[in-house]
């Protein structure tokens, strides 16, 4: 409905149809449904998330793509630099990553439950850290909206790991910086 406004009414005449205009508009209008800020992955448990939401947790390190070395005396773990054959070294994304399965058996797809078995998994992993009920940290793609802060945090692999086919044998490949979380300083902005 139109309410008429005379051009040159004083303010006490136009004052009250004003208000009681915009009342009823406001009224008509429904509100928005309320969106929920906070992130997914710190209201939701692992399980309950969507592969979506799962697939984003991974922060493309390249970390728990290198091989592992398993002690038979002691059941140790060690780490190696040395990367599975699908990893492209220089950018640590994996070459066939819909396919990787198929082409590597001994791949692993983690769940939520193998996330909280695994003892393999980087201490910088997201699936780790948010199974231990930890924050992700500054550098990750979620928390900064960048995947260059993964890198330029010293985290990625990218130019740090040697392909398994130009590797030669494990055992000279042994290293302990994928088992270690990084000290990293956010930068200024």
């Amino acid at each position: 409905m139109r309410i008429p406004f005379p051009r040159h009414a004083p303010a006490s005449v136009t004052a009250p149809v004003v208000t009681e205009t915009v009342k009823r508009a406001t009224r008509a209008v429904e509100s928005p449904p309320m969106v929920d800020p906070t992130p997914f992955w710190q209201v939701k448990t692992l399980e309950e998330m969507t592969r979506a939401e799962w697939e984003s947790l991974c922060d493309g390190c390249g970390r728990c793509c290198l091989h592992k070395l398993r002690h038979e005396d002691n059941n140790a773990l060690s780490f190696t630099n040395v990367a599975c054959r699908l990893l492209d070294c220089e950018t640590a994304r994996c070459s066939d990553y819909a396919n990787r399965r198929r082409r590597v058996p001994d791949c692993v797809s983690l769940t939520p439950a193998e996330v909280r078995e695994i003892d393999w998994l980087p201490p910088t992993c997201a699936y780790r850290l948010l199974a231990e009920d930890k924050p992700l940290p500054w550098w990750h793609p979620l928390v900064s909206g960048d995947a260059g802060t993964v890198i330029a945090a010293g985290i990625s692999v990218a130019g740090r790991a040697v392909s398994e086919r130009q590797a030669g044998p494990l055992e000279h490949h042994v290293v302990d910086w994928p088992g270690r979380t990084p000290r990293t300083r956010k930068p200024k902005t």
